[in-house]
């Protein structure tokens, strides 16, 4: 009888206790959390900062979330770009633990953040292996990928991240002005480019091979076998989007630029800008004339925020279909951040694509 086949990772995990305790992880988003997960599996999980449906941009964190900060033998984030609050709570919570922050990382593939309401056509003939992490200066970053937790430079946004004993209920209380981002900095929205997820799913496994070094063969084996499902994944969103690269759309808050440009779609512009902070009556008037000029015809809401300004100010004229950068649909966990994509590949199918 011939036995099934089966992957390195499933021979080193089936039937096998893991040989060592796993490190404590602590990721900032759940699609950083997923890809953690992911390279973890069969040997420990990861915990996540920022809890489903709420915005990263501005947050408070609840005890439980300072507790696995604090107990932390390893942060991943994406970096004080996306979550400028978390960069004090890491100093002060986790300044012994080790820390990855992936939009320092050299071969992460960066984008500069957009401003104007309307936005430039993307160059999609160019590769992008050859501009990874184009928009930062390496020499203020330690090139093996990894923070070593110089935080001098930055000291607002602090928080006494002990001191959040209630719940908030389901919306973040915090007004996207009390953490404005630097609005010519990077774009931090990078795990919506799936060829950086794949890189990271390389570093992730490095530095938990040099944390639990017993476990390094399981970490290496999931994270090879991930990255060979993102290449499958992304072949097929490049093949479902390509008809549809020539139609422009909105959305609300500028977070898919990496997306884009890795698959060749075009948003004509935001209500908001990457922070998602509110626009004012100038930007959405603009909006309104590129609406008309440009033929726009859809427009991408997102659950982790009120998108009714699309509906008051769009109502009628565009189809409002939906976006969600974070996943919110998805059980927390190595499967969130495949989904999270084929998700966005099937929103923007079923908005742009002609009425059957």
């Amino acid at each position: 009888m011939r036995l099934p086949s089966l992957s390195l990772a499933a021979l080193l995990s089936c039937g096998l206790p893991a040989m060592a305790e796993a490190p404590r992880v602590a990721t900032d988003i759940t699609p950083v959390q997923s890809l953690v997960a992911r390279v973890m599996q069969g040997a420990g999980e990861a915990d996540v900062i920022v809890r489903p449906g709420m915005s990263p941009h501005g947050y408070a964190m609840r005890p439980s979330e300072a507790r696995a900060l604090e107990q932390a033998d390893l942060v991943i984030w994406m970096g004080a770009d996306l979550t400028p609050w978390m960069e004090h709570a890491i100093e002060t919570l986790a300044g012994d633990a080790a820390m990855i922050t992936l939009l320092d990382n050299p071969e992460t593939h960066t984008l500069p953040t957009r401003t104007g309401a309307r936005f430039e056509a993307h160059d999609h003939g160019h590769d992008h292996e050859d501009q990874a992490h184009n928009e930062h200066d390496h020499d203020e970053h330690d090139h093996d990928g990894h923070d070593d937790h110089a935080h001098d430079d930055h000291d607002a946004h602090e928080h006494d991240d002990h001191d959040h004993d209630h719940d908030h209920d389901g919306h973040d209380d915090h007004d996207d002005d009390d953490h404005a981002h630097d609005h010519d900095g990077t774009d931090p929205h990078a795990w919506l480019d799936p060829q950086n997820g794949e890189r990271w799913l390389g570093l992730i496994a490095a530095e938990l091979s040099v944390l639990d070094p017993e476990n390094a063969a399981l970490y290496t084996a999931n994270a090879e076998e991930a990255k060979a499902e993102l290449a499958a994944l992304n072949s097929d969103i490049a093949e479902q989007l390509a008809p549809l690269g020539d139609r422009p759309f909105l959305v609300f808050h500028d977070a898919y630029q990496y997306f884009e440009t890795r698959f060749g779609v075009t948003a004509g512009g935001a209500v908001s800008l990457s922070d998602a902070s509110e626009p004012g009556p100038a930007r959405l008037a603009e909006l309104r004339t590129l609406v008309d000029e440009e033929n726009i015809v859809c427009a991408f809401a997102e659950p982790q925020f009120n998108t009714a300004i699309l509906e008051n100010v769009f109502a009628g004229d565009l189809r409002i279909g939906q976006l969600d950068p974070l996943g919110l649909d998805h059980p927390v966990g190595p499967g969130l951040y495949p989904a999270l994509l084929r998700d966005m590949a099937d929103a923007m199918t079923d908005c742009l694509s002609d009425p059957g």
